[in-house]
């Protein structure tokens, strides 16, 4: 309930990156060891004015935070949507760490977060490591640092910076791609969210697992806008990323994931919690 701090999801520890055949695994030494928060809130009634600000003020809250080497406070649609109408009262933050240490003190004490959170109807932070990284945001690529889970939940974040001459080839076909997202089998959790109005958009999604996502992937109007935009030269920066949750905390319309989260995990992995949520200001 609102006001109140759900426990953290189960922790999952899965395989590192591997090479080949019998060589070791990626290492410290061969690439950064970046972890992805990534942190959605949906707006008490009292609070949209004050999580618009959060939108105005950019990053400049979380500069200085150890361990954060990028940051995107993100906007979204209406309902937390991929669609036109701006929806004021939903709102994310994408944060990248090196270091598991660093996002999990990020998760444990930052006054930011709490103050997310003493705002918040509902919200939902998600730890997340990369499996596969496409392309750049910002100039900015994630290392991944997992393989792919043999079973159990993933997850995938589209960003692009679409063209000013192409916004309306783009936009036509997210009615569709929203509607089927929406009804798509195994699909956990689907928001819209974005930088910039109309040119800098992305989508993140949950999936129970990595055939679902596929499926949803490989057919249906989400292909087709895929290659419409690179037929179309939609886009003039974009990155494609799939994740393997590590822990998730708090809900997200009405839904948690421990359950999820229990297909992946042990029964012994460990659940830290994170301190009660504040009560937000009158």
């Amino acid at each position: 309930p609102p006001g109140h701090s759900p426990r953290v999801g189960r922790v999952c520890r899965p395989r590192t990156v591997g090479r080949p055949g019998n060589a070791p695994s990626l290492t410290r030494m061969d690439r950064p060891d970046h972890v992805v928060v990534l942190v959605l809130a949906a707006w008490r009634p009292g609070a949209v004015a004050w999580g618009f600000m959060r939108l105005v003020m950019g990053d400049r809250p979380l500069r200085g935070t150890p361990g954060l080497v990028f940051t995107r406070v993100l906007g979204s649609g209406q309902d937390g949507g991929f669609v036109l109408r701006p929806g004021l009262d939903h709102h994310g933050l994408f944060l990248l760490f090196d270091g598991e240490a660093a996002a999990d003190r990020f998760l444990q004490d930052s006054p930011v977060l709490a103050s997310y959170r003493a705002h918040a109807r509902e919200w939902c932070a998600l730890k997340l490591r990369a499996t596969s990284c496409r392309g750049r945001w910002a100039g900015r690529s994630i290392a991944p640092t997992r393989a792919a889970p043999e079973r159990g939940p993933v997850a995938a974040l589209t960003r692009g910076s679409v063209r000013w001459s192409r916004l309306w080839p783009f936009w036509r076909h997210s009615p569709a791609t929203q509607a089927s997202v929406a009804k798509a089998a195994g699909c956990e959790l689907a928001m819209g969210l974005g930088e910039a109005p109309l040119l800098r958009q992305a989508t993140f999604s949950l999936w129970r697992d990595q055939a679902a996502m596929d499926a949803y992937a490989r057919s249906g109007p989400h292909l087709q806008a895929i290659r419409a935009s690179a037929q179309g030269d939609h886009l003039h920066e974009s990155m494609f990323v799939r994740f393997v949750p590590v822990s998730i905390a708090g809900s997200w319309k009405g839904r948690r994931f421990d359950n999820l989260m229990a297909e992946a995990c042990p029964a012994s992995a460990s659940m830290p919690t994170l301190s009660p949520s504040p009560t937000a200001p009158t």
